[in-house]
């Protein structure tokens, strides 16, 4: 059934008026913020005229329809993430083993230089870059009488007078390690107290033997003085690089000290061995105890730690290389 037009009308004003009164009693009592609302109503009057007439009603604050600040998707899709590729820092010759094992890959490079062995002059020269573990003897001694041979190395006559201050020398280092890694407080230290390398002692009684034999010892010369007085400092400063010393210290005098024990008994000393090179145990052993607790240690170590270790290496033996040279001074 089909309403009278005036009746339409009517009703149509009464819905406006009354949804209009109803909205803003609503909106007025509402305390949160109107920030995206909009309210519409749309009511489809017919007349019997068949046309029809189509009415909006909506606040009158919000009369279009707040644009969304939230991306819509568009169906498509989604654009590929891009991973930024993980970059592995390349690990250092002999990293994976231990400290000790860096040590020997870096005594490689300071050992040899295109296939050839290095002179002690050499080591003087290298770059602070090259460091390395290498033994005392070979820093300056061979085993070869001579380079009649063409083999580079360098002739190697020891005097009695030059080996005295070796010794000296010798012990003020020895006397120096020991007593900093007896004394220190840093916890570090402690792992290598009483390892059964200590030095000073054994050197005493040689130096009390020569002594007995009516020579004149010496007063310790002034690479001995200046290693010493630069391993105190060191061991204040950082532990890494002064352990660094401790160990290349022992493991050059039992590697190449054998060498220089040789000589100077074959020589100057009748077939006499020192005590400096005698140990009550397997020499070997001791260090591989002082090799272990030195990796263990250095995996507390930085990278940067253990980069500043190999390069002080050079400086080990360069003062090393010093000190033995006094031999054939």
């Amino acid at each position: 059934m089909t309403l009278p037009e005036s009746v339409s009308l009517h009703y149509f004003e009464l819905i406006s008026s009354t949804h209009a009164s109803v909205s803003s009693s609503t909106f007025l009592r509402s305390s949160r913020p109107l920030t995206n609302c909009t309210i519409v109503m749309t009511r489809k009057m017919t007349f019997r005229s068949g046309n029809a007439l189509r009415l909006c009603c909506s606040d009158s604050n919000h009369s279009a329809p707040l644009t969304s600040t939230t991306t819509i998707a568009t169906g498509g899709p989604a654009p590929p993430v891009l991973k930024r590729r993980k970059r592995y820092r390349r690990e250092y010759p002999g990293e994976s083993k231990g400290i000790t094992e860096e040590l020997r890959f870096v005594a490689m490079r300071l050992h040899n230089v295109n296939g050839k062995k290095l002179s002690g002059d050499a080591v003087d020269s290298s770059s602070e870059d090259e460091v390395g573990e290498e033994d005392d003897g070979n820093l300056a001694l061979s085993d070869d009488e001579n380079d009649e041979n063409g083999d580079g190395t360098q002739t190697w006559q020891p005097s009695l007078e030059g080996f005295l201050k070796y010794l000296v020398d010798s012990k003020l280092v020895f006397s120096t390690v020991e007593r900093i890694v007896d004394e220190s407080g840093d916890v570090a230290y402690s792992y290598f107290r009483k390892s059964g390398l200590e030095r000073s002692e054994c050197l005493a009684k040689d130096l009390e033997w020569f002594r007995e034999q009516g020579i004149v010892i010496p007063e310790p010369t002034i690479p001995g003085v200046s290693y010493a007085k630069y391993l105190e400092e060191l061991a204040e400063r950082s532990a890494p690089l002064f352990l660094c010393h401790y160990y290349n210290i022992y493991f050059s005098h039992i590697a190449g000290g054998q060498v220089i024990a040789k000589r100077v008994s074959e020589r100057l000393l009748e077939g006499r061995k020192l005590e400096f090179y005698t140990w009550a145990g397997d020499a070997e052993e001791l260090l591989k105890n002082v090799r272990e607790k030195l990796n263990m240690l250095g995996e507390h170590w930085s990278r940067d730690d253990r980069n500043k270790c190999l390069r002080e290496a050079t400086k080990t033996f360069r003062f090393l290389g010093q000190i033995v040279r006094l031999i054939i001074s």
